[in-house]
C-alpha cells in the first residue's frame, strides 16, 4: 500500500513527459519551415482530444464547455481569415482554457489568464524536475547529470596543456592543428546537410507543449480569486463611528455638487453634438483631424474619467448610507449623458468614415465604443445593486473577450477593400493606405490602370489637398507585382499552410 502512490505518481510523470516528447514531435513536424495555417488547427484538435482522453475537460463545467468552444471557433476562423487578428484571439483563448483547467472553479477570465501566465514560466521549470527525475537503469537522470560534474575540472585543466604545449612545441602543435582540422572537415561533412532551424523548431516546441501539459497552480491568485466576490460588502468600524459618517455626508456632499456641475456641464456638451455632429455637420474639404483624432481622444479619455469617478463615489460605505438616493441619481444621469456622448463620438466616426473611407483604427474606435457602453452599462449595475470591483472587472474582460472573438470572425482586409473602392467616388480613396491591405484582399485591389485613373480623376475634382499621393500607374504596377509574387508564393505553399482566405484570393485572380 505504501509504494502505490509513488507509483502512480512516477506513472503520471512518465505519461506527461512522454506526452511532451509526442507534443514536441507532433509540432515539429507541423510547424517546421511552415507558415501557419491548416497546421494550427491539426495541432489545437490533436490537443484538444489529448485534453478529453486524460479527462482533463470537464464539460459539466460551463466555463470549460464555452472557452473549449471559443478555442475551436477561433481556430477554425484562422484558418478561414487568416489574420493576425484572428490568431491572436485564438492565442488569447487557449491561454484562457489552460488557467480554468488548472482551476476550473475561477471566476474571473483575468485571474484564469493570470495562472496561465504563471504556468507558462512554471511549466518549464517542471519539465526540467521530472526530466531530471526520470528512472534510468535504476537510477536518476540527474543522478547522472550532477555525477557528470565530476569530468568538469579534469577537462578543464586537459585543455589549459594542450594550450601550454601547442605554444612551447612546434611538433605537437602541427599534430594538434591536424587532429582538430581532420575532426572539424569530419563534422562538417557530417552536419553538412544539417538544417540549424530544426533546433529552434524543436525548443519552441518544447516550451509550448510544456506549457500545455505541465499544470502547476498559483496559490495566491486562487486565494484571490476563491476570496472575491460580486457583492460589496460593508465595512464596519466601531471606533469613532461620529466621525465617519461626519466624513461620509461631507463627501456625499462634496460628490452631489461636482456631480450637479457636472451633469450642467456635459448636457451642454451634448446639446452642441447633437445639433452641429449628429444632424447640423457639414463638410468644408478639410481633413477632419482635429474634428475626429484629437477631439475624439479627448472624449473617450472624458468618459473614462467619468467612470473613474463614479467609482470613486461609489468605492465603500457610501453605497450604504441612506441618503444617498440624490448622489444614485445625479451618477445615473451622469452615465446616461457620457453613454451620449459616446454615441457622439460614433456619430464624429461616423462622419470621419463617410468622407474619408475605412481603415483599422476607424473600425477599432467603433468596437471601443461598443465596449465602453457597455462598461458604462455595468458601472450602472454596480452602483444600483451595491456590486463590487471585481464584479466590473469580470463582467467587462468576459464582454470584452467574447466581443473580440466576434470581431475576429471577419476578413477586415476584404471588407475595407470593398468599402473603399466601392464609394471612391463620394469617399477619398487613400492608395497608399490600400495597397498595403494583406493578400487575402488582392482580388479587391486588382484594379485596371484605366480603373485607377478615373477614380484618381474624380478624386481630384473632389478632395484637393496639398499632400502628394501614389500615383495610380505606381499603385498599378505595385499591385500586379504583389499579385504574381502571391500566386508564386501560393503554389510552393505545403497543404499544412493552406487557408481558406488566400485559397479563395488566389481562385479569384487565376
Amino acid at each position: 500500500m505504501h509504494n502505490a502512490i509513488p507509483d502512480s505518481i512516477n506513472m503520471k510523470q512518465k505519461q506527461e513527459l512522454l506526452g511532451v516528447i509526442t507534443g514536441i514531435f507532433i509540432f515539429s513536424l507541423l510547424f517546421h519551415r511552415q507558415d501557419l495555417g491548416l497546421n494550427l488547427l491539426i495541432f489545437e484538435l490533436i490537443y484538444l482530444a489529448y485534453l478529453v482522453l486524460t479527462k482533463q475537460l470537464d464539460f459539466k463545467k460551463i466555463n470549460i464547455l464555452i472557452y473549449s468552444l471559443a478555442v475551436l471557433l477561433t481556430v477554425f476562423f484562422t484558418v478561414l481569415i487568416h489574420s493576425v487578428f484572428s490568431f491572436i484571439m485564438n492565442f488569447v483563448a487557449v491561454f484562457i482554457l489552460v488557467g480554468l483547467i488548472i482551476y476550473p472553479e475561477i471566476k474571473s477570465i483575468l485571474n484564469s489568464i493570470a495562472l496561465a501566465f504563471n504556468n507558462s514560466i512554471q511549466s518549464q521549470v517542471v519539465f526540467l524536475r521530472k526530466l531530471s527525475g526520470t528512472q534510468l537503469k535504476g537510477k536518476r537522470l540527474g543522478t547522472y547529470l550532477w555525477k557528470s560534474r565530476i569530468f568538469v575540472i579534469p577537462l578543464f585543466i586537459i585543455l589549459i596543456f594542450i594550450l601550454i604545449y601547442r605554444n612551447s612545441n612546434p611538433v605537437f602543435d602541427k599534430i594538434v592543428t591536424k587532429i582538430i582540422s581532420t575532426l572539424n572537415d569530419f563534422l562538417l561533412s557530417v552536419f553538412k546537410n544539417f538544417d540549424a532551424l530544426i533546433l529552434v523548431t524543436l525548443f519552441i516546441g518544447l516550451v509550448i507543449c510544456n506549457f500545455l501539459i505541465f499544470k502547476s497552480k498559483n496559490q495566491k491568485v486562487i486565494d484571490s480569486d476563491v476570496g472575491s466576490t460580486d457583492a460589496l460588502i460593508r465595512k464596519t468600524v466601531r471606533r469613532f463611528r461620529s466621525f465617519k459618517i461626519t466624513g461620509l455626508r461631507n463627501e456625499l456632499k462634496a460628490g452631489i455638487f461636482l456631480l450637479f456641475i457636472l451633469n450642467i456641464l456635459i448636457l451642454a456638451i451634448n446639446v452642441i453634438d447633437i445639433i452641429w455632429v449628429w444632424f447640423g455637420f457639414e463638410w468644408e474639404g478639410e481633413y477632419l483631424k482635429q474634428f475626429v483624432h484629437e477631439g475624439t481622444y479627448l472624449l473617450i479619455l472624458s468618459i473614462l474619467i467619468s467612470i473613474v469617478l463614479v467609482l470613486y463615489f461609489f468605492r465603500g460605505n457610501l453605497n450604504f448610507y441612506k441618503n444617498n438616493r440624490l448622489l444614485k441619481i445625479l451618477s445615473f444621469i451622469w452615465l446616461a449623458q457620457n453613454g451620449i456622448l459616446t454615441i457622439s463620438v460614433a456619430f464624429r466616426n461616423f462622419w470621419y468614415i463617410s468622407y474619408f473611407s475605412l481603415a483599422y483604427k476607424r473600425i477599432g474606435v467603433f468596437i471601443f465604443l461598443v465596449m465602453t457602453l457597455y462598461g458604462l452599462y455595468s458601472v450602472v449595475i454596480k452602483v444600483k445593486d451595491k456590486k463590487s470591483s471585481f464584479y466590473l472587472f469580470r463582467k467587462n474582460s468576459q464582454f470584452i473577450f467574447f466581443l473580440l472573438v466576434v470581431c475576429s470572425l471577419v476578413n477586415w482586409d476584404v471588407v475595407i477593400a470593398n468599402y473603399n473602392f466601392n464609394k471612391a467616388d463620394t469617399s477619398f480613396l487613400h492608395l497608399n493606405f490600400m495597397a498595403t491591405l494583406s493578400d487575402k484582399a488582392l482580388p479587391y485591389l486588382d484594379k485596371s490602370l484605366s480603373e485607377v485613373q478615373s477614380i484618381d480623376s474624380v478624386q481630384k475634382d473632389k478632395f484637393r489637398f496639398k499632400e502628394k499621393f501614389m500615383t495610380p500607374f505606381e499603385y498599378n504596377s505595385l499591385i500586379q507585382n504583389r499579385k504574381f509574387q502571391f500566386k508564386e508564393k501560393w503554389v510552393n505553399k505545403s497543404w499544412l499552410e493552406w487557408n481558406f482566405a488566400e485559397y479563395r484570393a488566389f481562385m479569384k485572380l487565376r
